[in-house]
């Protein structure tokens, strides 16, 4: 099992630039939480930690109408993305609050369903995580959490700069406290939180259609020059604005291949408190 982190010792890789929330408005309940919504019906109780752009939350708002649905992030972009999209589509049962992974009690408790999606995997103790969950559950309620696997992202044709690209992201996730390569430990952190009935499964997304894969490497590009993420490479020693904007170009050319393909690996968990 992997030694604990202190959580002051974090920072969120991604950071919150334009670049970073267009691409989580991508996401839905479908292409993100397909695991989790056979379990789900009308009127439960659900939080999601770590709402983003608030798509998937909003999603999932929709399907368990009327019942309520809280999205919480610890970032103010985030939980006004998440309040801005709940009102554009009238979603009258969704809210959204300002709160720590590790500390859920500005959400309320007794959730049915508490649902976490790429949030573990940044996070220096995600097992004290999954217990603030399963705390926030309701005694029979279910604990659902999807994570990728950057270290088993895979594409073709080979690139030497997405190859640095990938190692460059794994040592800034690292260094600011966090798993990358968390998909593949969900299934022991969730037995090292208590959680119970741990059943593990894995999907994919997958870009390789040109609509797709402009803009996957596209916002990876502009992340790379623009957001947070490229600021803690340079700060940390890791590269320099020249290797970044060297990156971004690697990425956009490799894009435009006809027989360009990438996948995403990510590991789920559904499991009782």
């Amino acid at each position: 099992m992997d030694a604990p982190r202190a959580p002051d010792a974090e920072t969120y890789s991604h950071g919150h630039h334009a670049s970073v929330l267009r691409s989580h408005r991508w996401r839905t309940g479908e292409n993100s939480a397909g695991f989790l919504l056979p379990h789900l019906r009308p009127g439960l109780r659900l939080l999601d930690v770590g709402s983003g752009a608030g798509t998937i939350t909003a999603d999932l708002a929709a399907l368990l109408a009327p019942g309520e649905v809280v999205g919480l992030d610890g970032a103010v972009a985030a939980v006004d993305a998440t309040a801005a999209l709940a009102a554009e589509r009238g979603l009258t049962n969704l809210t959204a609050v300002q709160g720590s992974a590790y500390d859920l009690a500005s959400a309320g408790s007794g959730f049915d369903v508490v649902h976490a999606h790429q949030v573990l995997q940044h996070l220096a103790d995600p097992v004290g995580a999954l217990r603030a969950m399963a705390d926030a559950c309701a005694p029979d309620g279910l604990v659902a959490v999807r994570d990728a696997d950057y270290a088993a992202m895979t594409w073709y044709p080979d690139d030497a700069g997405l190859s640095r690209w990938l190692e460059l992201y794994r040592s800034v996730a690292r260094a600011n406290g966090g798993e990358p390569d968390a998909g593949r430990r969900l299934v022991g952190w969730a037995r090292a939180a208590g959680l119970t009935d741990v059943v593990a499964s894995a999907s994919v997304w997958c870009f390789a259609d040109p609509e797709d894969l402009g803009w996957w490497t596209g916002t990876w590009a502009e992340r790379l020059t623009e957001s947070a993420f490229g600021r803690q490479g340079v700060d940390l020693g890791l590269t320099d604005p020249a290797g970044l904007a060297g990156l971004a170009a690697a990425w956009r050319a490799w894009g435009r291949r006809e027989d360009a393909w990438f996948a995403v690996l990510h590991g789920e968990v559904l499991a009782r408190p």
